[in-house]
């Protein structure tokens, strides 16, 4: 069993003792966290959450005891049932919440989930909060509601429905450009709440044919729930027999967003945030902003227009949002498929992501497999290197620096492990917080490049 406790939440496996998986004391052990945390942030305030959930087994029995625990320390609810990671996010930002929790594992396989913790600007909690929701959680400084003080519950219906509807109120969203090119779309929901949003959103899009894979939302995942090439081979399927322009994948909790060409081709999960930029930035002069391991794509199509400019954040999306607000970005994400437009909010979103990128197809009259020719190639290479428990990684990594910083040729970036830039490529090393391993990814215009520049640094580490 696995319980691991972040910065933005708490994730883990469902079944087990408490604190070894995500049990239900642990649930409640963590919800009143929370709350606590959050009663401390407003005292004296009434306060109200969103809860929001997307479909897996044990969703609602988890969010039972979510919504009950917030009673109990006198917190009032604000429930939208299944939903998706960015209706939930907007619902904080429209009903206006002190916070929000969303029941979700994201892309991780059915027996886990987790608790995501947002703030009142329906954002996950930054660093410092996290770590004092995490004392609190240990120190028991938790205190519960009188029976005259309990929260109260208020079951929200049509969430989905009013997201779509400010999605499509959007500038750069033409429901009617999509309407005319008469696209017909193949969606895999991976048989969570995106099998509800996607279809609904097409539709309110123009689209009139939708092929529909794994959208209802029973919680058994039909395949591995990661949007990545290797689980949608049923997707490339339908999309190449069906005749479909474009096929549409999305994780459990609709933040990230795959695509599939025409032709049954992946469109490539990090070229999915860089095409969305790219029309935006045809329309809005601004920056961009993604994490250090995204691809260099998006700084080469930043740079193609004048003023633009990119910025590289530490991994994680509070700390995308983070620097975006700092640059001014008015596009950004991460490479893992996740858009995020400020134009809408501050939190990755499948549905945005959907409606842009349609319009960007529609409008320019090209095939996703034309689009995608546009980009420039890279070629990204995944590896890892496995280290013995007593090893200081941080001590490693300071000496990786320390090695590339003397290199000719070489920049290093250090603001989360080591990434190293080349002139044709790039390494990023960051050490996992679960496991004794360093990730090592690489990047370059060719597969053989990427393998070859992974291949120096680990060997450097052995």
């Amino acid at each position: 069993m696995s319980l691991i406790k972040s910065i933005s939440g708490i994730r883990g496996t469902i079944g087990g003792r408490a604190g070894e998986g995500l049990s239900p004391l642990d649930v409640v052990k963590f919800t009143s966290a929370f709350a606590t945390f959050l009663k401390q942030q407003h005292p004296g305030k009434r306060l109200r959450l969103a809860v929001g959930r997307d479909a897996r087994l044990s969703g609602a029995m988890v969010d039972r005891l979510v919504v009950g625990t917030l009673q109990g320390m006198g917190i009032d609810v604000l429930e939208t049932g299944l939903s998706t990671t960015p209706t939930t996010e907007m619902t904080v930002i429209d009903h206006q919440c002190d916070g929000g929790i969303i029941i979700t594992a994201s892309h991780n396989p059915k027996h886990w989930n987790a608790l995501k913790l947002l703030n009142a600007k329906g954002e996950f909690i930054n660093d410092a909060e996290g770590k004092e929701v995490l004392r609190l959680a240990e120190s028991g400084e938790v205190e519960y509601a009188d029976v005259d003080s309990l929260g109260q519950v208020t079951l929200l219906e049509g969430e989905i429905d009013r997201h779509i509807g400010r999605v499509l109120d959007l500038d750069l969203v033409d429901a009617e450009a999509v309407r005319r090119a008469g696209f017909k779309v193949a969606v895999d929901a991976v048989n969570s709440t995106g099998g509800i949003a996607i279809p609904r959103l097409l539709k309110a899009l123009g689209v009139e044919q939708v092929v529909e894979l794994n959208c209802e939302p029973t919680g058994l995942f039909a395949h591995n729930p990661e949007p990545i090439p290797q689980n949608l081979t049923d997707i490339s399927r339908v999309v190449r027999e069906n005749g479909c322009h474009l096929g549409i994948v999305v994780d459990p909790d609709v933040d990230r967003l795959a695509l599939v060409c025409e032709t049954g081709e992946m469109f490539g999960e990090e070229y999915t945030l860089v095409s969305v930029a790219d029309y935006v930035l045809q329309h809005t002069a601004g920056n961009t902003v993604s994490n250090l391991s995204s691809s260099r794509a998006l700084h080469d199509v930043t740079s193609r227009y004048p003023g633009c400019s990119y910025a590289a954040a530490a991994v994680g999306e509070v700390n995308v949002t983070t620097l975006m607000r700092q640059t001014g970005a008015v596009i950004g994400g991460e490479g893992n498929g996740g858009v995020i437009y400020p134009a809408l909010h501050y939190g990755r979103d499948a549905l945005v992501g959907v409606a842009l990128f349609l319009t960007q197809m529609a409008k320019k009259g090209l095939s996703a497999s034309a689009l995608r020719a546009t980009y420039p190639e890279y070629i990204i290479s995944k590896n890892r290197k496995d280290l013995t428990p007593d090893m200081d990684v941080d001590a490693l990594l300071e000496r990786v620096a320390a090695h590339y910083h003397a290199a000719e040729g070489s920049q290093v970036t250090t603001i989360d492990g080591v990434k190293i830039d080349f002139e044709d490529g790039w390494v990023h090393l960051r050490k996992s917080n679960t496991e004794p391993i360093v990730r090592i990814y690489s990047e370059a215009a060719n597969e053989a490049r990427a393998d070859e520049l992974a291949r120096q640094v680990i060997a450097f580490l052995s």
